[in-house]
């Protein structure tokens, strides 16, 4: 019980800055906004939205949302159109006020309920990031067809092989830095789409920063269409030749 009240007291000396990346998520983001606020009642945060233009009113939802919990507490910071996920996050760090911040999905497939596990990950071991994994005991993945669950595996695989990262989960991307962290790691990176959340852990291991993983069960979105395709996964294969070359 000690260490409980001593962790809880660690959480509140720190704040958290939560950035979510949008596209058409009107149906989700509203869920996910108030799942953050559910599991992290004790906890100082904000949420950034950095959203690219959506044409589904999106930004009016916020913009909602905004009235109901505090301009302090949402934060709107849009785009006039898509940019990539990598500039999506660079955006939003230069509005973040926390000394730590989260990254994660819009769209329901990272659940809100583990953030007190990666918050407590990172108090315990003072990681300089703690990263979701779907590959450890206690991780997996709901929703996905066997296809697609080999895909991503064999990805995972390949890039464990050719990079020894010292993550078992590569293309994840539901993690917690240091803010100090993540700017200096977010600087040295080049891609801007699904790689780069590869190539984020892989330049944050060869700087020599410590990670930790906390399992999580990824969940395919229930609302929306997904944003991987084809053109994606030709996109990782360059990545992994471009990081297997330079880092």
């Amino acid at each position: 019980m000690a260490d409980q009240n001593e962790t809880k007291g660690e959480e509140g000396k720190h704040k958290y800055s939560i950035i979510v990346p949008t596209y058409n998520e009107r149906l989700n983001i509203a869920l996910i906004v108030y799942l953050i606020f559910k599991h992290l009642r004790d906890v100082d945060f904000e949420i950034i939205v950095v959203d690219d233009g959506s044409p589904d009113g999106t930004q009016e939802i916020v913009k909602q949302l905004q009235h109901l919990y505090g301009e302090d507490r949402i934060l709107l910071r849009a785009r006039a159109k898509k940019l990539g996920l990598g500039t999506a996050y660079i955006h939003g760090l230069k509005h973040a006020t926390g000394d730590f911040v989260v990254i994660m999905d819009a769209d329901l497939s990272h659940h809100p309920k583990y953030l007190p596990s990666f918050i407590k990950k990172q108090l315990e071991t003072n990681a300089s990031i703690v990263t979701g994994t779907r590959y450890v005991k206690g991780g997996g993945v709901h929703g996905w067809n066997l296809m697609r669950k080999l895909t991503s595996r064999g990805a995972n695989v390949l890039a464990q092989t050719l990079l020894w990262p010292g993550v078992s989960d590569l293309t994840g991307s539901f993690r917690l830095y240091k803010k100090s962290v993540l700017e200096d790691v977010i600087s040295s990176c080049v891609s801007k789409g699904y790689v780069f959340q590869m190539e984020m852990i892989v330049r944050a291991t060869r700087k020599g920063y410590h990670i930790e993983e906390v399992p999580i069960t990824f969940v395919d979105r229930v609302f929306g269409t997904s944003k991987l395709g084809g053109s994606e996964i030709v996109e990782y294969l360059k990545g992994l030749v471009y990081l297997l070359l330079t880092t």
